[in-house]
C-alpha cells in the first residue's frame, strides 16, 4: 500500500506526517480499539442501550463500539469526518455486504453529523443517544473538533437525549501517561500545542457547556491497555495518532526507539505488556 499524508484530526495537530494511514487504521482496529471495550460496555448498559435505542456515534473510527450497540439491538449511525481508513473498516465490520448503503438498522457517513441526511436521503428519525468515545484530555486542545461536532449533532437529537463524552482520567491512575509523555519530549517547540498534558478534573464539563450541553452525571472505568509484547504496544499506541507530531518534530525510528524504551517498566515476565489506566466519561443532555 503507498503510504499517504496523514494529519492528526484534531485542528491543532502540526504538520502533516507520512504514514501508512492503511497500516495505522488496521493496527487501531486490530490492536488498540479493544482497550476501551470496559467503557463502551460501562456505558452502553448505564444508558440501557437496547432495541429501543437509536445511537449516533460521532468520530465513530472502525466501528467496535457500533458494533457493540448494534448487538444489543440498537440502531447506529456512525460519522468520521477525519479518518476514511478506519471508517473503511466499519464498512467491512458492520455493511460487509451493502458496502455504504444502510442496512439493518446501520449507516455510516464520511463526514460530520450535517451530511448524515444527504447521505440517507428520507429524513432521519431523531436519535436518542449520542457518544462521542475518543478520549479527550492528554493534548492540549484536543477537544476543539469535537465541540463543532457536538454543536452539529444536538439538533439530529431528542430534547434530553444524553450524549457521551469520554477522557483520560487522573495521571496517576493512568500508567500510559508516562508513555504519552514521549510524544511531549520529542516534539519541537513549533509542535508543543500537540503534546501531552495531564488531564484536568473538568476537561469534559468544559466541552459540553460550550457545547450548550447540560451535564448530568459521569462515571470512571478502568481500561487497561494490554498487548502481547513490545511491538504490538508500540504499533497501538502510533494508531492513535498522538505521536503525530513528535515523529514530524523527529523522525518514525526515533520515536519507535524511544516508545520501546518507555513501555519496557510494563513489560512482564511473560513477555506482555500490561498498563493500567483508569477513564472517565460524563454524560450531558442536550436541551
Amino acid at each position: 500500500m503507498t503510504p499517504t499524508l496523514v494529519r492528526q484530526h484534531r485542528p491543532h495537530a502540526g504538520p502533516a506526517t507520512r504514514v501508512d494511514a492503511g497500516a495505522r487504521a488496521r493496527d487501531w482496529s486490530e490492536i488498540q480499539e479493544r482497550m476501551l471495550v470496559p467503557l463502551y460496555e460501562a456505558v452502553y448498559e448505564r444508558l440501557e442501550v437496547g432495541s429501543g435505542t437509536r445511537l449516533l456515534g460521532l468520530g465513530c473510527g472502525s466501528g467496535l463500539a457500533l458494533l457493540m450497540a448494534a448487538s444489543r439491538g440498537a440502531a447506529v449511525t456512525g460519522v468520521d469526518p477525519s479518518y476514511p481508513e478506519r471508517l473503511a473498516l466499519a464498512r467491512e465490520r458492520l455493511l460487509p455486504e451493502a458496502g455504504t448503503r444502510a442496512r439493518d438498522g446501520v449507516r455510516l457517513v464520511a463526514g460530520t453529523p450535517g451530511d448524515i441526511a444527504a447521505a440517507g436521503g428520507a429524513k432521519t428519525p431523531p436519535y436518542t443517544v449520542v457518544t462521542a468515545f475518543e478520549p479527550i484530555g492528554c493534548l492540549a486542545g484536543d477537544s476543539e473538533g469535537l465541540g463543532e461536532l457536538l454543536r452539529a449533532a444536538t439538533p439530529l437529537a431528542e430534547r434530553g437525549t444524553p450524549v457521551v463524552l469520554a477522557g483520560w482520567g487522573p495521571p496517576e491512575r493512568c500508567a500510559t501517561s508516562s508513555v504519552l509523555r514521549v510524544a511531549a519530549k520529542l516534539a519541537d517547540p513549533m509542535h508543543r500545542a500537540g503534546g501531552w498534558r495531564p488531564a484536568l478534573r473538568d476537561d469534559l464539563e468544559e466541552v459540553a457547556q460550550r457545547a450548550g450541553l447540560k451535564p448530568d452525571g459521569s462515571g470512571r472505568v478502568a481500561c487497561p491497555f494490554g498487548y502481547a509484547d513490545p511491538d504490538s504496544a508500540v504499533r497501538g499506541l502510533l494508531s492513535t495518532g498522538l505521536f503525530d507530531a513528535a515523529i514530524t518534530a523527529t523522525d518514525q525510528a526515533q520515536v519507535d526507539k524511544e516508545l520501546t524504551e518507555a513501555v519496557h517498566p510494563y513489560q512482564r515476565r511473560d513477555g506482555t505488556v500490561w498498563m493500567p489506566n483508569v477513564f472517565r466519561y460524563l454524560i450531558a443532555r442536550v436541551p
